[in-house]
């Protein structure tokens, strides 16, 4: 018992270093290559993350045999695994964000400036739809006559459900995208080694299983909007302000959960403990 206690006095006592919040408009940034590099990364992960899943849709529904291709759980699968590896492979380079609401979220926490979180929907945005470009050049008899992998409402659900899917949905992949990359995990719990990618693509998994059924799942506005442009379908027009609300209200709200409730009152509980250890 008292080398548990030990361990986490010990753990609670270790600094942690937060980054100093990004400047709302940084234009410096314009000049450093880094910056560009980093635009370049967004919209060639993005630009993967579509080809690879709106080509595993594709190939699902075009499969005759109910029991044949990969399912629903081979198209969640895709989904998530697309991005544990996108992730891994641009954390370090962009940071990884493959996704305009995800950017939204670190914006409002004050991750990255205005002028990086523009750049970055943009260039995501343009990488989703060469990538989907990619999958209709590659599989042109069946794209336009298998829904092109666009997001809509499903048939026997209302806007106002699929709206709430996708904040919900959003909310989780937002709230584990802040979670796994907290710096204060490193003092906090230094116990539990995190890989931030892993928990990001599983969180894409599992809403995937859930919100399929209902949206097709969006939660990520480049993917939707990418789908669209080159879909260009009425229907999915009229449904495609759900894509880019949801997720935006869903980041919001899990950007103001884990700053300002959550890690707020942990930052607290901290502070308490190294002026009084004994309590």
């Amino acid at each position: 018992m008292s080398k548990e206690v030990s361990e986490i006095g010990e753990t609670a006592r270790r600094d942690y270093v937060d980054p100093p919040p990004a400047p709302l408009l940084d234009m410096a940034e314009l000049k450093l290559w880094s910056f560009y590099r980093a635009l370049i990364a967004e919209f060639v992960a993005t630009l993967l993350f579509l080809y690879v899943t709106v080509a595993t849709v594709i190939g699902y529904k075009k499969e005759t045999d109910p029991c044949g291709g990969v399912g629903i759980l081979g198209i969640a699968w895709a989904f998530g695994g697309m991005i544990f590896i996108l992730v891994y492979c641009t954390a370090g380079i962009s940071g990884g964000h493959i996704n305009p609401a995800v950017t939204f979220g670190l914006f409002l926490a004050r991750k990255v400036s205005l002028i990086r979180a523009l750049g970055y929907m943009v260039a995501q945005s343009l990488g989703a739809i060469c990538g989907v470009g990619l999958v209709k050049l590659f599989m042109k008899s069946y794209y336009n006559s298998l829904g092109g992998g666009a997001n809509s409402v499903a048939p026997g659900y209302n806007n106002g459900t699929a709206l709430g899917a996708e904040i919900i949905g959003t909310f989780v992949l937002v709230y584990t995208v802040f979670s796994a990359t907290d710096p204060k995990r490193s003092a906090r719990d230094s116990h539990v080694p995190v890989l931030a990618p892993l928990p990001i693509g599983f969180a894409v998994f599992m809403v995937h299983l859930a919100t399929i059924p209902i949206t097709g799942t969006g939660i990520n506005p480049a993917r939707s909007f990418g789908a669209a442009v080159i879909y260009n379908n009425e229907k999915i027009w009229d449904d495609h302000w759900i894509f880019w609300v949801g997720p935006f209200v869903g980041a919001l709200a899990a950007a103001a959960y884990h700053q300002y409730i959550l890690r707020a009152a942990a930052i607290k509980a901290l502070g308490s403990f190294r002026s009084n250890p004994t309590n």
